[in-house]
Order: C-alpha cells, then sequence, then structure tokens
C-alpha cells in the first residue's frame, strides 16, 4: 500500500511535534533539569510541580503516537495547551512569541493527524467554495 503525499506531510508534522514535545518540553521536566522549574516558577507554579507535567506530556505523547488513541491524546493534547495559554495570559507573557504558542503547536499536531488519518479528514472534510 503506497501513502499519498498528504499522508507523508502528515507523517513529518506529527513527527516534529512529537519531537519538539518530547525534546523542549518532556525532557527537561523529567530530567529534573533547573530550567524547567525555574520557567515554571516564573509563571507562578509552586516548585516540585515540573515531574508531575512532564508525565502527563509524555503520556499524552504517547497516546498521539499510537494510532488507535491518536485522536484522544490530541483532545486532551487541547486541555493542556488551554492550561498553558491560560497560564501566559494570566501572567502578561508576549502574545505571539508565548500566549499563542499553544495554537502553533495544535496546528502541527492536528494537521499531522488529520493529514495521515482518512477517518478524521471524513470527519472534517476540507472544502472549497462552491463545491
Amino acid at each position: 500500500m503506497k501513502a499519498s503525499a498528504s499522508v507523508w506531510i502528515g507523517r513529518v508534522l506529527s513527527g516534529l511535534f512529537v519531537l519538539f514535545m518530547l525534546g523542549a518540553s518532556v525532557a527537561p521536566k523529567l530530567l529534573g533539569m533547573p530550567i524547567a522549574e525555574e520557567t515554571l516558577a516564573q509563571l507562578g507554579w509552586p516548585p516540585g510541580n515540573a515531574m508531575w507535567i512532564g508525565v502527563v506530556e509524555l503520556t499524552l505523547t504517547l497516546l498521539y503516537l499510537y494510532p488507535p488513541t491518536s485522536v484522544l491524546g490530541a483532545t486532551l493534547f487541547m486541555g493542556l495547551f488551554g492550561g498553558a495559554m491560560a497560564t501566559h495570559i494570566r501572567v502578561d507573557s508576549p502574545h505571539f512569541s508565548h500566549t499563542l504558542f499553544s495554537i502553533y503547536l495544535a496546528l502541527f499536531m492536528w494537521g499531522g493527524l488529520w493529514l495521515r488519518d482518512e477517518k478524521l479528514r471524513a470527519l472534517f472534510p476540507w472544502r472549497r467554495k462552491g463545491a
């Protein structure tokens, strides 16, 4: 079975999303890197929460990677992204670089999933004007 170009683009987008989550978000938290706790402290989170947030992010990433649970993982990620946006709004972070970053991640996450999942494309079809 040959995958179409859109499926491959979806895999690339999903892969970039997963690599970012694992490398830039999950790993610093689970490895106990000081930058993770420092960043959360600047956002008003009490000490000791980085590990638990990292565990949640890793769990959601694994759900997203496993095809039967990928939509569940993406849906749950949206809750996490909403919380991140609310946190950045609360501390008055810059909008385009910090507050809206969750939207940028969501576009990669859902875009990749939509392009690689035929059932999701059928559920949310892209229609051209006049079609």
